[in-house]
């Protein structure tokens, strides 16, 4: 035991324990430099890294992913803001900027505040952000969700017809003129030919009439991106119409070509598309 503490007692007298460990590679860059390619690796490193925390959010699972979207939301308030901080350091030496000290200012002017540039210019874009928005309230803004089963029905292919890869969709689709399909054997969708429209009878909110016109495009699915893709009409699908026969002008006196329009129905149960057109 006396040995055992002697022992503890020199290691703890020892230079070399008082000296901070770990310092090697600092000194070694201080003594001779880094790689000709360091910056370079460090700027790769940093490009990669949105690409690992994405990577890492989608494996993670339970609490681990509660606890790293937590701290990822603390990392992306404090960003905001710190971006927030300095553009309004921005605007305020800006405006700052445009007055002149030595000039003398009326006293009917004093207590009022100048309205900064910026700030005038960030109201004209919320306005219009709020106007494009109210341009997408929809006459169905809220729809029956449809379950996959519902959508698809399972195929079996394959020469003992084991494989169940294939799906055959089950509700009205588009699909424009010049698409090709593909080879039987290798197409997974399968949009029957009896259930293709392109013609949707749509009526005018404020002229009270109801037109039938050639679909150009399905916008939005409201059951998601697969069915806007595949291009599936169901009920509250907002399609893209053309409307040119219609007549309809821009203020600037320009023929309005495709409008979107709502679907009010259930297509494949009515054997038509019915829609309002979005004006």
């Amino acid at each position: 035991l006396a040995h055992f503490l002697r022992q503890q007692q020199t290691t703890t007298n020892s230079p070399a324990a008082a000296m901070p460990q770990g310092d090697h590679i600092d000194l070694h860059r201080k003594r001779y430099g880094e790689r000709l390619d360091a910056e370079e690796t460090r700027r790769k490193k940093e490009a990669r890294s949105a690409h690992k925390r994405a990577e890492y959010a989608k494996k993670v699972l339970g609490i681990k992913a509660k606890i790293y979207a937590k701290r990822r939301h603390a990392e992306k308030v404090t960003m905001k803001k710190t971006i927030a901080m300095h553009e309004e350091k921005g605007k305020r030496s800006r405006a700052d900027g445009d007055k002149d000290a030595g000039a003398a200012v009326p006293a009917y002017l004093l207590d009022r505040e100048e309205a900064a540039r910026a700030k005038v210019l960030s109201n004209t874009v919320k306005q219009k952000r709020k106007e494009k928005a109210g341009k997408w309230d929809v006459p169905l803004p809220k729809v029956r969700p449809v379950s996959e089963q519902e959508m698809f029905r399972v195929m079996s292919s394959g020469k003992r017809k084991k494989k169940a890869w294939k799906r055959m969709l089950t509700k009205v689709t588009y699909v424009s003129p010049t698409f090709t399909r593909k080879p039987p054997k290798y197409e997974r969708f399968i949009r029957p030919t009896g259930l293709r429209f392109d013609k949707a009878n749509v009526t005018h909110p404020e002229l009270k009439a109801t037109f039938q016109l050639e679909i150009l495009g399905v916008k939005k699915n409201p059951n998601g991106s697969l069915y806007t893709g595949l291009g599936v009409i169901t009920k509250g699908t907002i399609i893209e119409v053309n409307v040119s026969e219609l007549g309809l002008v821009t203020p600037r006196g320009k023929v309005v070509w495709g409008k979107y329009a709502q679907v009010t129905n259930v297509p494949e149960n009515e054997g038509c598309i019915n829609a309002v057109l979005l004006v």
